[in-house]
């Protein structure tokens, strides 16, 4: 074996550490585990990466998706010290490669349901944006602080925060680099639920196991639509809707549906 190869081996082994995954009852929680805070360095954005791309091979034995973070935080931004040796070309370059891995996570088939505790700060709470739906714990604390480096929220969350909050809160958020705790995050609508410390994961999973006994298609295809309408006319969106509403009346789960309703009996969905 080369030298070559045993590096590569050994890098692959510390990337596959940064983000890991289980599947228990069709829930995968995926980890962030990159100590002490999970920096979001260029490894740890491409373990996310390819970690929700082996999830879409997967997508018949899942049905949700939970992210959190295995250490202090749920992710406390960027590795900083990266941005020393920055130019505009290969700053453009970088970011356009988290925009790509950021999308992979907001266009999972199935809903992904971030489980939040500690700092969700910068890259990471751009990251938590790009989830469907946000839990989080009493000890979270959320913010922008990138203007303390003279550089502002770059991977998305310019954008994406305006879909949940308003202008000039979001503004304020980003002039000051303040943060903010999670009844305010709730407030301003960042987040969905604040719960008890130490319970962010319990409660996604209890969330979870109610998204799982609706019909799987019916999810998938009202997140597709939720997510791709934002940014259409209302003309543009409700053909893109009656589009896809109309695209599961092919499926068996439909019929199901409606038969087990008929019935008064629970629907035994196939994902068909």
């Amino acid at each position: 074996m080369t030298i070559d190869r045993l590096k590569r081996e050994d890098k692959d082994k510390m990337e596959s550490q940064l983000v890991h995954y289980e599947i228990k009852d069709k829930v995968a929680i995926v980890s962030l585990d990159n100590p002490p805070m999970n920096a979001l360095d260029v490894p740890t954005k491409e373990c996310i990466r390819d970690v929700f791309t082996e999830l879409d091979a997967k997508r018949n034995e899942i049905r949700v998706v939970i992210l959190q973070g295995a250490n202090k935080a749920f992710a406390a931004g960027a590795d900083i010290k990266a941005f020393l040796d920055l130019q505009p070309d290969t700053a453009k370059r970088r970011l356009m490669r988290s925009h790509s891995m950021y999308s992979v996570v907001e266009n999972c088939e199935w809903p992904v349901i971030a489980a939040i505790h500690g700092y969700c700060l910068g890259g990471g709470l751009e990251l938590a944006l790009c989830c469907d739906i946000r839990y989080a714990d009493e000890t979270a604390q959320f913010g922008f602080p990138e203007v303390g480096l003279s550089i502002f929220p770059g991977n998305g969350g310019t954008r994406r925060a305006l879909y949940m909050t308003n202008l000039g809160r979001m503004k304020e958020l980003v002039y000051t680099g303040e943060m903010i705790k999670a009844d305010e995050a709730l407030r301003i609508g960042l987040i969905e639920k604040v719960v008890p410390a130490g319970t962010a994961l319990e409660k996604a999973l209890e969330l979870a196991a109610k998204i799982m006994k609706k019909g799987p298609l019916g999810v998938a295809a009202a997140k597709k639509v939720l997510n791709r309408t934002r940014d259409l006319t209302l003309e543009q969106g409700l053909e893109l809707e009656s589009d896809v509403w109309a695209s599961l009346a092919a499926t068996e789960d439909m019929k199901e549906g409606a038969r087990a309703f008929v019935e008064k009996r629970k629907p035994e969905y196939k994902c068909k």
